[in-house]
């Protein structure tokens, strides 16, 4: 990942990836000289869900999720106030604490970057073919977000 140039269009990385994910990373691939705001997210893994204490977690993806993802930061970048954005989504076994979702955006403004970043978050949430499985204390599991 690179920072974006002045005279270039905006940068966009995706990508969906078994290895540990870098929030310093995608707020570096955001960098850019024009940007007066930088707004990164972090979604990492929590100990319970609904009251219920999770003990592992594995997501698993669809082999058209980084196409996805891809697009979904292309959709985000159009935006003319938007100068980067840089986005990715573990798959795999995680472990408490890991982080599962990346997310960074550059823009002039602090409103701009943080209204682009919540919407990049929202659609990756909504629209990404990726399936959590949570075992719990109890050894129950269940399917989140399956279709």
């Amino acid at each position: 990942m690179s920072a974006a140039s002045e005279t270039a269009g905006p940068t966009i990385f995706g990508t969906v990836t078994d290895r540990p994910l870098d929030l310093a990373a995608h707020e570096a691939a955001v960098a850019d000289r024009r940007a007066g705001a930088a707004v990164s997210f972090q979604g990492v893994v929590r100990d319970h869900d609904h009251g219920r204490q999770v003990v592992s977690l594995e997501y698993e993806g669809h082999p058209t999720a980084e196409a996805v993802l891809r697009e979904v930061a292309a959709e985000v970048a159009a935006d003319p106030d938007v100068y980067a954005v840089a986005v990715s989504h573990r798959i795999g076994p995680l472990e408490i604490g890991d982080a599962a979702l990346v997310a960074a955006v550059s823009t002039a403004h602090r409103a701009a970057a943080f209204a682009a970043c919540a919407r990049l978050v929202d659609e990756v949430k909504a629209r990404l073919p990726i399936w959590k499985r949570q075992v719990f204390t109890d050894g129950t599991e269940e399917w989140v977000n399956c279709p």
